[in-house]
């Protein structure tokens, strides 16, 4: 999903807008995305200084931790907390399996970092990979926060002919996956925050990137005017992005285009 092309939009000019920036953020994505192809590597004695928990990006279906250039630099900007992205095999097939991998991450994270908790950030089906560790694999003990952008918490009916991937199938309404995510989740602390937009041409039907779970301390924050592409990389996002992992009140309040839909 994280290389995807918007399939229909509504013939109005703020849907316009939005599609026309989709194709700009692609375009873009696509120039760097080799850069993102390998995966991170750190010493196990890097410990960098930092007084808020670090931060894991996690990015998208077909994508890599290239489309988190931007966003990162805006997080680690003014040094206080330290950010890295977790690539996942393109040929996953499963991503409980990617959440597994995960939770190994951010053991190795926390050791290496000297916290006891992080932050992450999910773009599209990574949103859906951190809220499987959280909710599934005990990780609602380390995760601080989940902000997810563009995740189908919900499922979503995009391109019935990609069913034949396991991991678009895992992403339909319905999949025995979103079942043991709907499934009770007592206990959970870790606070979720999803972002939302009517011109995500993903998410299909709109809306489904709202995150309801009685059990989880969810906000749901509906951006104006974006598509799915330009949630990870658009300033208005970042900014509201920021704002929650610095803990100062709601997303929407400092970050206009955000609105906070409960």
């Amino acid at each position: 999903m994280g290389l995807s092309i918007p399939v229909s939009i509504p013939a109005s000019g703020a849907a316009l807008r939005a599609g026309a920036l989709e194709v700009v953020v692609l375009g873009s994505h696509l120039l760097l995305y080799p850069t993102g192809v390998c995966q991170e590597k750190f010493a196990a004695d890097a410990a960098p200084p930092a007084t808020r928990p670090p931060v894991l990006l996690l990015h998208g279906f077909t994508d890599n931790r290239s489309v988190f250039v931007l966003l990162r630099r805006a997080l680690a900007g003014d040094g206080l907390r330290h950010v890295e992205a977790f690539n996942y095999s393109p040929f996953t097939r499963d991503l409980r399996v990617t959440a597994r991998h995960l939770a190994r991450r951010v053991e190795e994270l926390c050791d290496r970092t000297g916290q006891e908790q992080v932050d992450l950030v999910g773009h599209s089906l990574g949103g859906l990979v951190g809220r499987y560790y959280v909710q599934r694999l005990g990780g609602g003990a380390r995760v601080r926060t989940l902000v997810t952008l563009g995740t189908p918490h919900a499922g979503t009916q995009i391109a019935p002919f990609l069913d034949a991937h396991p991991l678009m199938r895992q992403m339909r309404p319905g999949s025995e996956v979103l079942a043991e995510l709907a499934a009770p989740a007592p206990g959970c602390a870790t606070r979720c925050v999803a972002f939302w937009s009517e011109f995500d041409a993903v998410m299909t039907p709109v809306g489904t990137a709202r995150l309801e779970h009685p059990d989880l301390r969810v906000e749901n924050m509906q951006v104006m005017g974006i598509g799915h592409l330009a949630l990870a990389v658009h300033p208005t996002v970042i900014a509201a992005i920021r704002r929650v992992l610095d803990g100062i009140g709601p997303a929407a309040a400092a970050a206009p285009g955000v609105e906070s839909v409960a």
